[in-house]
């Protein structure tokens, strides 16, 4: 299982519009790309137009080849790239012991 961290920027003002475009992405359009295991989302308490988005992945090729390459990625990015002040900074993860 691979773990996808983006560390997202938003432009101020924008946090209700979108929180509710960021779930509608994941709900209509990551949901859909292969080897996709779950999301969660995190607003900033010190930052709240710095988010924090998990993706977890079977296998990194899944989302930096499968999804990043293939169709749904422009259509997610239509939907929450309007909301960024920056892009998104991007790193993956893979699990090195559970509690």
């Amino acid at each position: 299982m691979i773990l996808e961290l983006a560390d997202i920027r938003i432009q101020p003002g924008q946090n209700a519009a979108f929180e509710a475009a960021i779930q509608r992405g994941i709900q209509t359009v990551v949901s859909r790309a292969q080897g996709f295991h779950g999301a969660k989302v995190n607003r900033g308490i010190e930052s709240p137009e710095r988010y924090i988005l998990q993706i977890f992945w079977a296998t990194l090729d899944d989302h930096t080849v499968a999804f990043r390459q293939g169709p749904l990625f422009a259509e997610w990015r239509a939907i929450v790239g309007p909301f960024f002040a920056a892009p998104p900074v991007v790193e993956h993860f893979e699990l090195v012991s559970k509690p």
